[in-house]
């Protein structure tokens, strides 16, 4: 139901590995990882943002393209502070999933919870499985659909 599509993925993961990481905008999956699953009629993306605050997270739907924004920002805010090591990356990552036609994209829900971003969409009714009643001469039988 969820496709992804990065054809630049390990091109992306060689530069890192060669160059390093700088700061800036990330789009590589390893800056947002991500874990999607299905749970009953709906599916449960989860990205982890450790250490981004949730006023720093836009989501957006565009057809079925969904986009996680997300910044985060130096702990340090004061101009006397020496930084000694930086490992963590700071800027801004996006992740981009494309959803299948038959989620419904109008009643996605997002939570976030100990440095996890928890999206739910939800099956589109018309995707869903039903029963179509047929006429078969003087009785009615069900077909399951």
């Amino acid at each position: 139901m969820l496709m992804r599509t990065d054809p630049f993925r390990e091109f992306d993961r060689l530069t890192q590995q060669l160059f390093g990481s700088t700061p800036g905008t990330w789009s590589r999956p390893s800056a947002m990882p991500m874990d999607a699953y299905r749970e009953g009629d709906a599916y449960v993306i989860a990205l982890d943002l450790p250490g981004v605050d949730p006023d720093a997270i836009d989501i957006d739907v565009e057809r079925n393209m969904l986009t996680v924004k997300a910044e985060r920002r130096p702990l340090t805010k004061s101009d006397d502070t020496q930084m000694e090591l930086s490992e963590r990356p700071l800027g801004v990552f996006s992740r981009q999933v494309v959803l299948a036609d038959s989620l419904d994209t109008e009643h996605i829900s997002a939570d976030y919870d100990v440095g996890v971003l928890t999206l739910r969409v939800p099956i589109a009714e018309r995707a869903k499985p039903r029963k179509i009643s047929i006429g078969a001469g003087d009785g009615r039988k069900e077909i399951s659909g």
